[in-house]
């Protein structure tokens, strides 16, 4: 089984999943991240080039990711990129890595390039019914970015409504916070949702919510089962 988040821009992965992800390699799982928009260039604080691709690799190292497939699409313009060119970007991550479950942004998300990102992936996940040489997709699941995800005013269209939940820890948790860290100018003071504070907090909330020691929410939006396999 081989897992890929899929997300807009470099730090969204350790925000949504970070503690997840790191659990699962923990585990011997193989981990894979693609980022849409990989240069962030319209990001506050932003360092160089150079600062920001090696922020990205200690990052995805210290929480075991195995590959990171990185785009070039524009930062806060994916609304102006062709809807093809990111599904078939996502695919050929999908296919390289043979992936079978997937994370991505809730398509409610106030951030704009979020949204594209979780219409693209959902329209990228469904390559298997097309073509026979492609892993069977077992489950697609939506992640919630704080600063994002808990923003999203827009009432025609569904919020974020957790269904799963993954116990990951205190020790997981304490491992995101470390690897979003790694990620200069991204984490903010108390009462930031950035900050330590509430990403902890979200973490203690959201496995009191489930009865486990920590946990990261999702909202699984399709799950296949194959009885007899």
């Amino acid at each position: 089984m081989s897992y890929l988040v899929v997300v807009a821009h470099p730090d969204d992965e350790v925000l949504g999943a970070g503690a997840t992800m790191y659990k699962l390699a923990q585990a011997g799982k193989e981990v894979n991240v693609c980022i849409m928009s990989g240069q962030a260039q319209a990001r506050a604080f932003r360092p160089s080039d150079s600062e920001l691709q090696s922020d990205t690799e200690h990052c995805m190292k210290m929480l075991g990711v195995y590959k990171v497939y990185t785009g070039d699409f524009p930062n806060i313009k994916l609304n102006t990129v062709p809807h093809l060119e990111l599904v078939q970007f996502i695919e050929k991550a999908m296919i390289d890595c043979k992936a079978t479950v997937v994370f991505t942004h809730h398509p409610a998300d106030l951030n704009n390039d979020h949204l594209h990102t979780s219409l693209a992936c959902q329209a990228a996940v469904r390559l298997f019914q097309r073509r026979t040489d492609i892993e069977p997709l077992e489950e697609l699941l939506f992640m919630e970015v704080p600063s994002a995800t808990e923003w999203s005013f827009n009432n025609a269209m569904n919020k974020f409504q957790p269904n799963t939940f993954i116990e990951v820890g205190k020790e997981a948790v304490d491992k995101k916070v470390e690897a979003l860290s790694q990620y200069r100018g991204v984490m903010r003071d108390y009462p930031h949702p950035r900050s330590i504070e509430a990403i902890t907090g979200l973490a203690a909330y959201r496995g009191a919510q489930s009865g486990c020691n920590y946990a990261e929410a999702f909202e699984c939006v399709f799950r296949r089962v194959v009885l007899g396999e």
